[in-house]
């Protein structure tokens, strides 16, 4: 076997920018976005850890439109495909962490200063992620109050029905007795807990062959907030690994801030509904 490989005479290469792979992705200025602020060699690692997530964020964020548009228009199948792929866009992020965790404290503090008060917390996408799952939060609009196209943005997705609103809507139109206090409600809102919701899912999840759109999307929810939250556990563990329990840049309480996000749920009677499941009774 030899070790050269010839060059096809087919292959384009007269190209130009627009027309070449460099082009098409802009790679201009996707190669030209990281501007590290100090000398450090370990700079470059974390912006390019935290550039890349916030690409995976756009695309989880772009999926999970899709799929609760699919919901709000009764399409239960169309959105499986889609909660498929974002549950590999999480599995990237939380591998992402993995190459965070080669850097040292000792080589993080040589440029941590450079960051000023940039923090994770700030991440609009993120936000905006969590207000689509349904962790609605007026006050996480906050840090973004200089920039009025941006807050504007946010808020817009702050006042609107999460996933998990739009599915049960989406039960309410299809027979199951979803109170109207959750059919139409300020979405601005934290979401509550509900007995007649719990009541709704422990019927479904009673009898799933009778339920199964409902039944499989309930499960799909679940996948969503369980890889959720294994990131946010790997995010926190990422952190205190680093630096310890200092208050993070962005003057949050670093570790400990992050560990009472884990405490949050996105879809409680899912969760609960699984407590009160009983065997089935014997014919």
């Amino acid at each position: 076997m030899s070790g050269h490989r010839e060059f096809e005479t087919s292959i384009h290469t007269d190209l130009k920018r627009q027309e070449s792979y460099a082009g098409y992705l802009r790679l201009d200025l996707l190669l030209a976005a990281q501007e590290p602020r100090s000398v450090e060699h370990d700079e470059m690692l974390f912006i390019i850890q935290h550039q890349t997530s916030e690409l995976w964020m756009k695309l989880m964020l772009h999926e999970l439109d899709a799929a609760t548009a699919f919901v709000r228009n009764d399409n239960l199948e169309a959105s499986f495909k889609i909660f498929a792929r974002i549950g590999q866009i999480q599995r990237m992020l939380f591998e992402a962490w993995s190459v965070l965790e080669t850097m040292t404290p000792s080589e993080y503090l040589k440029f941590r200063d450079a960051l000023g008060r940039s923090s994770g917390f700030q991440s609009f996408q993120y936000r905006a992620i969590e207000f689509g799952l349904g962790n609605k939060d007026r006050q996480a609009l906050r840090p973004h109050a200089h920039d009025v196209e941006l807050h504007g943005w946010l808020e817009k997705r702050l006042n609107q029905p999460s996933v998990y609103d739009e599915f049960l809507r989406y039960l309410g139109r299809h027979g199951h007795a979803i109170p109207a206090s959750h059919l139409e409600r300020d979405w601005s809102l934290p979401y509550e807990a509900s007995p007649e919701v719990m009541s709704v899912f422990a019927a479904i999840y009673d009898a799933p062959e009778q339920h199964w759109d409902a039944y499989e999307m309930a499960e799909k929810l679940i996948d969503v907030e369980e890889r959720f939250q294994l990131w946010r556990f790997r995010h926190m563990k990422t952190v205190q690994r680093i630096i310890g329990f200092k208050k993070g840049t962005g003057g949050s309480s670093g570790v400990t801030f992050l560990e009472q996000a884990l405490k949050l749920t996105f879809f409680p009677e899912l969760w609960d509904v699984r407590t009160e499941l009983k065997p089935p009774t014997a014919p």
